[in-house]
């Protein structure tokens, strides 16, 4: 950390934990498998730690920093190959060429933006994350213990949760664990069903453990036909809900 950032303190409204830790940052860019022609969005590029080493190895590098305190020290610090934005995330518009997403993000936009560049017409061809500890559990968590967001993700692609991290390797330190998580995008069916599957996975998980034939009545002969009406939605598997919407 140089002069220029070193009075910039995190901002606990933007969800704000810088990594610093070598060990961890080298395991995420290995995890992320860059080659040297690859295009790399970042999220909350912080400090620039990450998007420095991220720039050795890929052709370019597409940084979107909501913060405007962090703007000067970046535009000083990144090479050419960085294209840096002064963006809130969920705002930005995907590329229409190959690309893969590796950040370090805040831990409360999670969820919506895994919706974002899950459901972009263009996808990301792989998404490697540091995020809270437990939702990298629940995500990579399939039947018996499915969930929403694992479902979503695994309608996708391919959830592996590959590191715990301690608080220690931040600053300021979270209050909980965290863990490295690689998603390979393999979409299993079209956005489209996807999206209906997700709509009425929704209305049988909103209604706690119950079955099926009394969380979605209205394919009660669906469910028979494939067997399926005793269980409950956290039992289904990926070729389950498929099977169900097809």
């Amino acid at each position: 950390m140089n002069s220029s950032s070193r009075n910039i303190r995190a901002k606990k409204s933007l969800g704000q934990n810088f990594l610093k830790d070598h060990h961890i940052l080298q395991k995420i860019l290995t995890s992320s498998d860059i080659s040297p022609d690859d295009h790399i969005v970042e999220i909350g590029p912080g400090f620039g730690i990450l998007t420095l080493e991220l720039a050795k190895l890929a052709k370019k590098i597409t940084a979107i920093e909501l913060d405007q305190r962090l703007l000067g020290h970046l535009r000083k610090i990144l090479p050419k190959n960085v294209e840096l934005l002064h963006l809130d995330a969920l705002k930005f518009q995907p590329p229409k060429t190959p690309y893969k997403v590796v950040a370090n993000i805040p831990y409360y936009i999670t969820s919506p933006l895994l919706n974002h560049f899950l459901q972009a017409p263009n996808k990301p061809a792989s998404m490697t994350l540091l995020v809270q500890y437990e939702v990298a559990r629940k995500i990579c968590r399939l039947d018996p213990d499915m969930s929403v967001l694992s479902l979503q993700v695994a309608l996708y692609g391919h959830a592996k949760l590959i590191k715990k991290v301690s608080p220690g390797a931040f600053s300021p330190q979270p209050k909980v664990d965290s863990a490295i998580l690689h998603i390979e995008i393999d979409p299993q069916t079209d956005d489209k069903t996807a999206e209906k599957i997700l709509h009425l996975a929704k209305q049988a998980f909103s209604q706690g453990r119950k079955k099926l034939s009394n969380t979605i009545p209205e394919y009660k002969e669906k469910l028979a036909a494939l067997q399926i009406q005793d269980k409950r939605p956290q039992h289904l598997s990926i070729t389950d809900w498929l099977n169900l919407l097809s």
